[in-house]
C-alpha cells in the first residue's frame, strides 16, 4: 500500500467521503455470519468510513492503515461515536503475516478492504490473509461506487471537463472500481483457494458540490493537491458548470466481492 493520504488531504477524505447504508452492513453480515464474538480486520481503513459502523455489528474491529493521519481522525471519529470496541494500527497488506502471528490462526470472522484493493498486490494479499480467516469467514473487498468524474451523468460529465482543465490532461483513473477491476479481484480470490460470491447494492444519494470537490481533492496526493484559493475557484466553477446548482443526485453502486474460507 501507499501514503500520501496525508495533512489537509486526510481531512478532506473524512469529510467528504461517503459511507455504507445499513443494507451493506447486512450483506456484508450476513454473508460472512458475523456476530458480537467476531474480530473484524478493516485494512486500508482510512478515516473509518466502513470501521465504524462495521465495529458496531462485531465484537472487536482492528483498523489497519499505512497512513498516520488517517489513522488519527478514525480514532477522533470513533471517539466522538463512543465507540469503545475499535484499535487502530499503523501498518498495511505487508503486516498482514505479523498480525497473524500476533492474533493466531483462524481468530478473524472478515477481513474487508474497502476502496484500498488497488493499492495492494491481489494475490499476496489474499494469501496472506487466509491463516487469520475462520472457517465460514473470509474476505470482503468492497468498491463505493464508480468515481465522480467517471459517471454516465450530466453533473459528472461538467465535474470531469472541469477537473481536465485544472489538471491539463484527461481524466480516467477508474480506481479498478470497473468491471475489469472486479475480474481481477475474481481471479485473484479463486486462485487463491476462496469461495467466491458477489452482491450488490444500489441507492440514489443527495451529493452536494461541497462534497463533490472535496472528494475529488480527497483522491491527490498531499503533494499535488491545489492552493485553498485555487480549490474555491474551482469549486465556483464546478458550480457555474451545473447552471449555478449546489446539490445533485448521485446513483451509487456498491458492489461487495467475497472470498470465503470454507470448512
Amino acid at each position: 500500500m501507499t501514503k500520501g493520504f496525508t495533512g489537509e488531504v486526510a481531512i478532506l477524505y473524512a469529510r467528504h467521503r461517503r459511507g455504507y447504508p445499513p443494507e451493506v452492513l447486512d450483506a456484508l453480515t450476513d454473508m460472512l455470519h458475523l456476530d458480537a464474538t467476531d474480530t473484524v480486520v478493516d485494512l486500508g481503513c482510512g478515516t473509518g468510513q466502513l470501521s465504524l459502523p462495521l465495529a458496531g455489528r462485531t465484537g472487536a474491529l482492528i483498523g489497519l492503515d499505512p497512513e498516520p493521519d488517517m489513522l488519527a481522525l478514525a480514532r477522533r471519529a470513533a471517539l466522538d461515536a463512543g465507540t469503545t470496541n475499535a484499535t487502530w494500527v499503523l501498518g498495511g497488506d505487508s503486516d498482514l503475516p505479523a498480525l497473524s502471528r500476533l492474533l493466531g490462526p483462524g481468530t478473524v470472522g472478515a477481513l474487508t478492504i474497502a476502496v484500498a484493493i488497488h493499492f495492494m498486490d491481489r494475490g499476496t494479499t489474499f494469501t496472506a490473509a487466509r491463516p487469520l480467516l475462520r472457517p465460514g469467514g473470509g474476505l470482503a473487498v468492497i468498491t463505493n461506487g464508480t468515481p465522480l468524474w467517471l459517471q454516465d451523468t450530466e453533473w459528472s460529465r461538467a465535474l470531469r471537463g472541469c477537473l481536465e482543465k485544472l489538471l491539463g490532461h484527461p481524466v480516467t483513473a477508474s480506481c479498478q472500481t470497473d468491471e475489469a477491476g472486479r475480474g481481477l479481484t475474481r481471479e485473484a480470490l479463486l486462485t487463491a483457494g476462496y469461495r467466491y460470491a458477489e452482491a450488490g447494492v444500489a441507492y440514489d444519494a443527495a451529493l452536494t458540490v461541497e462534497d463533490m470537490v472535496g472528494g475529488v481533492f480527497s483522491a491527490m496526493s498531499a503533494d499535488r493537491l491545489p492552493t485553498v484559493e485555487r480549490r474555491a475557484a474551482f469549486t465556483a466553477e464546478v458550480r457555474d458548470a451545473l447552471d449555478g446548482r449546489d446539490k445533485v443526485t448521485e446513483r451509487v453502486h456498491v458492489w461487495l466481492q467475497y472470498g470465503v474460507r470454507d470448512l
